[in-house]
C-alpha cells in the first residue's frame, strides 16, 4: 500500500518508492532515512507530480471548504465528499486528500487508500490536451500500448501524469466505440483512428501549434493591443 510521509526538508523528487501496512512505521536506504508518526503530507511512489496549485484552483478551494460543513463529518459521505471536490476541480490535489482528512477526522492515508481504489478519481491535472489512447480489446491487439509508449516517451510523462505547463495529460481508456479504427487515440477533442507510432510526433506538434496561435489570438484580443 503506498503511503504517505512527512518530511518537508526533503526534496519530493529524491524520494524513493516506498510503501507500508501501518502508518507507525520507518524506511530507511542509504540516502535517506524516514520515520513518520506525525500527520502525512504528501504520497510516495510518483503519484502526485511537483505541480503546485494555480491562483484559480486554491480559489476554488478556498470556495470549497465552507461547503465541506454542510455535507456534515459522516465517514459514509467519503466518496461524495471526494467527487463533488473533484467535480469543482477536475482532479485531486494532494492539499484535497488532507482536507478532506482534518474534514471527517480520519487518517490522510484512508482517504488516500479509498480515493485511489477507484478509477473515477485522478490525482494530477487534466492537460489543456488530454491524450486519451484506448487500450480496449481491439486497440490492445492492434498495438495500443506502443501508441502508449510513444506518446509517454514524446511527452516524457507517464500515464496518469500531466506535463509541467500543463498543456498535456496522457490516460489509458478502455474503449472509445471505434473498435474499427483500431488503434485510436484522442487528443483533445479530437478522435484519431488506425494510430502509428509515427503519427504521434505530428499530433503533438499541431496541438502545440493551435496552442500558440491561440495565445496570440488572445494577445491581440487584450486592452492595449
Amino acid at each position: 500500500m503506498s503511503v504517505f510521509i512527512d518530511c518537508p526538508d526533503l526534496e519530493r523528487s529524491k524520494l524513493p518508492a516506498l510503501s507500508c501496512v501501518d502508518e507507525q512505521c520507518s524506511y530507511s536506504t542509504n540516502e535517506i532515512a524516514i520515520n513518520w508518526n506525525a500527520p502525512l503530507v504528501f504520497l510516495a511512489e510518483g503519484l502526485y507530480m511537483n505541480l503546485e496549485l494555480s491562483a484559480e484552483e486554491k480559489s476554488i478551494l478556498d470556495r470549497i471548504i465552507p461547503e465541506l460543513a454542510a455535507m456534515g463529518k459522516d465517514r459514509g459521505k467519503l466518496i461524495p465528499i471526494l467527487q463533488f471536490i473533484q467535480e469543482k476541480l477536475a482532479y485531486l490535489p494532494a492539499e484535497v486528500i488532507h482536507l478532506v482528512a482534518d474534514h471527517l477526522d480520519i487518517s490522510s492515508s484512508e482517504v488516500y487508500g479509498v480515493a485511489t481504489f477507484y478509477n473515477q478519481f485522478r490525482f494530477n491535472p487534466p492537460g489543456r490536451n488530454p491524450v486519451k489512447v484506448c487500450l480496449g480489446t481491439a486497440c490492445h491487439v492492434k498495438g495500443g500500448d506502443i501508441i502508449l509508449e510513444n506518446f509517454e516517451r514524446k511527452l516524457e510523462i507517464k500515464e496518469g501524469e500531466t506535463t509541467a505547463d500543463r498543456e498535456f495529460s496522457i490516460d489509458r481508456v478502455a474503449c472509445v466505440g471505434c473498435c474499427a479504427l483500431a488503434p485510436v487515440a484522442i487528443v483533445g477533442k479530437m478522435v484519431h483512428g488506425h494510430m502509428q507510432p509515427s503519427k504521434v510526433e505530428g499530433l503533438v506538434l499541431r496541438a502545440c501549434i493551435e496552442r500558440e496561435k491561440q495565445q496570440r489570438e488572445e494577445q491581440k484580443n487584450e486592452p492595449g493591443q
